[in-house]
């Protein structure tokens, strides 16, 4: 996962490695914190969505497609 991280971390998902490809992200649809860390709903270059959760505790990162 590749993010813009001006002032915190993650601020704003840039790229991500799916299928051992880098996509690059085209738009952040929705942004939000939940109980876990920072939800990202983002949709790439190439049309695919994903759902992508930051796991402050962890450190670690969710992905998910979604239609």
């Amino acid at each position: 996962m590749e993010c813009r991280s001006e002032y915190t971390y993650p601020q704003r998902p840039v790229a991500l490695w799916f299928d051992q490809n880098r996509v690059t992200v085209a738009e952040a649809e929705h942004e939000s914190r939940t109980p876990r860390g920072k939800l990202f709903r983002v949709r790439l270059e190439d049309g695919r969505r994903f759902e992508l959760l930051y796991e402050e505790l962890t450190d670690e990162w969710s992905v998910r497609e979604i239609a």
